[in-house]
């Protein structure tokens, strides 16, 4: 088997490209002694966080914490073979799809594609445990994903999909324009729209998301939580030398807990502590780790590892589309179909 298809079972649900990870960098030491002997890591401007490694370790590489230069590059050329493939213009003439089968995309134009490979070929973005999996959920809790199998009263814990078509709240928040699949926290790649914009001041650092304009504003001061419970939860931060430090809990517990995919819900993120740090290791790079802790959803913490690529782009304002027409459509079209059968046509 291709190396390729090995790595296609992802986790993510999101195309997969490689990108290295220098150990030392996880752990916190680095030659950028420019950045990482300032008091504060300057953070400002706008990151690149897409990323085809796998949040999960795939089973196929299961004891491989690293692949081969020659592994890498054959993965790297394949990728980007598939991806001239898939951006050919689509076929103008083509029928349509059976009735009520995924209509799907025409190309991949707009979606980010892969990153170089070099350095340290990482096979996961999961750190700890070592084995790069997930822990496992506690006793009770399942993995759920979206459709009307779901029970009704999680009405808006996925993230996409939904568990119904009875009105907004049976769809996921995505397609209800509240938070983006890829958003966070944590900060996870998606497949497009992988950029974050922060803006630092001496105590508040905002950090936006391309994905749904999410914004957050986290204080850098002390000062007592709200104890509101929000979508993106109460963030506070804190400097511990060049790395900001930012802790977030009080979730929407109609919110899910971490999940394993955009497209899946378990558990609900009540329980939920999130610490991420952001350290700037050079010029161009910013390391991004986050720990979750939910004792009520995993059995143990875990903690992920992504690097930040500076871009020179900008971000544009992030118009959710899918609150223009998909949300409509689909309970227009299930009221439609409501009528057809209520009137005894076949």
């Amino acid at each position: 088997m291709r190396l390729l298809m090995k790595l296609r079972n992802l986790s993510m649900g999101a195309a997969l490209v490689l990108v290295w990870f220098p150990l030392a960098g996880c752990m916190g030491t680095t030659t950028a002694v420019q950045y990482n002997q300032a008091p504060r890591s300057d953070l400002s401007g706008v990151w690149d966080f897409r990323t085809l490694t796998p949040l999960e370790r795939p089973q196929a590489l299961a004891g491989e914490s690293r692949l081969t230069e020659e592994q890498a590059t054959e993965i790297e050329n394949q990728a980007s073979q598939a991806t001239l493939e898939s951006d050919q213009p689509s076929d103008g003439d083509r029928g349509a799809p059976p009735a009520g089968a995924n209509v799907g995309a025409y190309n991949s134009f707009w979606f980010d594609h892969g990153a170089r490979v070099s350095g340290d070929y990482r096979t996961a973005l999961i750190v700890d445990p070592p084995d790069g999996r997930l822990p496992d959920l506690q006793e009770g809790v399942q993995l759920q994903v979206g459709g009307d199998e779901l029970p009704t009263d999680l009405p808006v814990r996925l993230r996409v999909g939904g568990v119904g078509t009875d009105g907004p709240e049976s769809r996921g928040l995505a397609e209800r324009c509240l938070l983006g699949f890829s958003s966070g926290p944590p900060i996870l790649p998606g497949g497009y729209n992988q950029n974050i914009r922060i803006v630092q001041t001496n105590d508040h650092v905002m950090v936006l998301n391309e994905m749904v304009h999410d914004a957050r504003i986290i204080p850098v001061v002390q000062r007592p939580r709200l104890g509101l419970d929000t979508w993106m939860g109460e963030s506070h931060g804190r400097w511990e030398g060049p790395t900001l430090v930012v802790e977030t809990s009080h979730f929407n517990p109609n919110l899910a807990s971490f999940s394993p995919s955009f497209f899946s819900s378990v558990g609900n993120a009540k329980d939920l502590k999130l610490t991420e740090r952001f350290r700037r290791l050079d010029e161009d790079t910013l390391q991004y780790s986050f720990t979750v802790d939910d004792p009520s959803t995993y059995t143990a913490p875990f903690t992920a590892v992504l690097l930040m690529q500076k871009s020179s782009e900008r971000v544009y304002e992030f118009a959710c589309h899918e609150g223009n027409y998909a949300l409509r459509n689909i309970l227009s079209g299930a009221r439609a179909a409501e009528r057809f059968a209520s009137s005894g046509s076949d």
